[in-house]
């Protein structure tokens, strides 16, 4: 009985109830990438494109519980990946880790972090929207989470792993989550290959209502995302939530008149990309920078994603809904702006940027940057031609012109 208060009073009930809603956000951002990235697609690829998204929920919080938190999280192995020490959640329990959150349960910090290790292969799917087979997808996706996503996290949060040894500032998933789905975003569609009729037939986005709910459910779970992984309710976490409205303001503003120069008219579809760039780029450094910093940041995050996307076209390569663009380029761009305007003042548990001293500080940020956009793309791009080789990852030409609602799920959205 002593034992078991001597655990509990270790715990703070603030933090904890911080953290789990916290959770809870993250979660709903899914959902909500459902809806952001369903309304961009045709009419009859919706359902299919919103199923992706949600079946991801379940599947991989299965994987995450079973081995993927203990691969991401556990007993450090060659500052790589972590070891099978907790497969199953073996000895993850309420009492803290306090090599995690040394005042919230073992546990919640697990959930917590199974929210980002769900929505990060979620991205990836607007990559290749409109085109794969959904049995494909879903092996694609847990061998993903588990070969890329995991070692990724290892690297950067677990303790021991070797960017997190090197000093890397990476606060709630610049380079774990962005850069790391940007890159196999990348490695998808030129695997892939682009949509059937692509540079010759219209893809409109069929319900962009639907769309800007779904920004809107993204931007408002943004919060716990970024705000709870300080991991505590405390003046890091209060900083953080500022600075994430700041960016993802400042991004629309910037992504909009970017369009209205450039195309003559400002969009719905222009604002709402704009404001999930500036929340995918302030991500990494919001819990190290200011609102000033965040202002300056998310500005720039509306202007280069912004020419990011208006790229492909030039390029060549169909990304479907703008996933490289916005969460590749935007999250590297974090990622490096982090060790630029990082201050200790900010966040005394983070390191100084080259503004404030510290000029080593931004090379180890591009290191990470170069080796997570390395790995994610290379192991992307092998896992998807095994999977092409063992299941097919497209769909034929036939049920691509039906639609993969009928094709896929046998489902029309609106009814007949």
């Amino acid at each position: 009985m002593e034992g078991d208060f001597a655990v509990t009073s270790q715990i703070c009930a603030g933090d904890t109830a911080f953290v789990l809603a916290g959770a809870a956000m993250v979660m709903f951002m899914t959902p909500g990438l459902a809806l952001f990235y369903g309304g961009m697609v045709r009419q009859k690829n919706v359902l299919a494109t919103i199923m992706q998204s949600f079946f991801i929920v379940g599947v991989i919080s299965v994987v995450w519980v079973i081995v993927g938190y203990s691969l991401a999280f556990g007993p450090d192995r060659g500052h790589f990946i972590g070891s099978l020490a907790w497969l199953g959640l073996r000895g993850v329990g309420q009492a803290p880790n306090p090599d995690y959150a040394a005042t919230i349960p073992h546990l919640a910090f697990m959930i917590f972090q199974g929210m980002f290790a769900v929505i990060t292969p979620a991205l990836i799917t607007g990559a290749f929207a409109e085109r794969v087979r959904f049995p494909s997808f879903v092996v694609f996706s847990v061998l993903w989470s588990l070969l890329v996503y995991a070692p990724i996290a290892h690297w950067v949060w677990g303790t021991g792993g070797w960017i997190h040894n090197l000093g890397g500032l990476d606060f709630a998933g610049g380079a774990v989550v962005h850069i790391s789905s940007g890159a196999a975003a990348l490695a998808a569609v030129l695997v892939i290959g682009p949509r059937r009729g692509y540079g010759s037939n219209l893809f409109a986005s069929h319900d962009l209502p639907l769309t800007v709910l779904g920004a809107g459910m993204l931007w408002f779970g943004w919060f716990g995302f970024n705000a709870a992984s300080a991991l505590a309710a405390n003046g890091v976490a209060c900083n953080t939530f500022v600075v994430t409205n700041t960016a993802a303001s400042a991004a629309m503003l910037t992504w909009v008149l970017a369009e209205r120069l450039h195309r003559g008219k400002p969009t719905t579809l222009g604002a709402v990309s704009g404001a999930v760039a500036g929340l995918a780029t302030i991500t990494p450094a919001s819990g190290f920078v200011g609102p000033l910093p965040a202002l300056l940041i998310g500005g720039l995050a509306g202007l280069v994603c912004y020419g990011a996307v208006q790229a492909k076209w030039r390029l060549g390569y169909d990304d479907s809904l703008d996933v490289v663009g916005i969460h590749g380029v935007g999250g590297a761009l974090g990622v490096l702006a982090t060790g630029v305007f990082a201050s200790v003042l900010v966040n005394p548990a983070g390191a100084d940027g080259l503004l404030f001293g510290n000029p080593a500080q931004l090379g180890t940020q591009a290191l990470a940057v170069v080796a997570t956009f390395a790995y994610s793309f290379g192991v992307t791009a092998g896992l998807l031609k095994a999977v092409d080789a063992l299941l097919g990852l497209r769909v034929s030409e036939e049920h691509e012109a039906l639609g993969l609602d009928q094709s896929e799920h046998g489902e029309t959205a609106y009814g007949a």
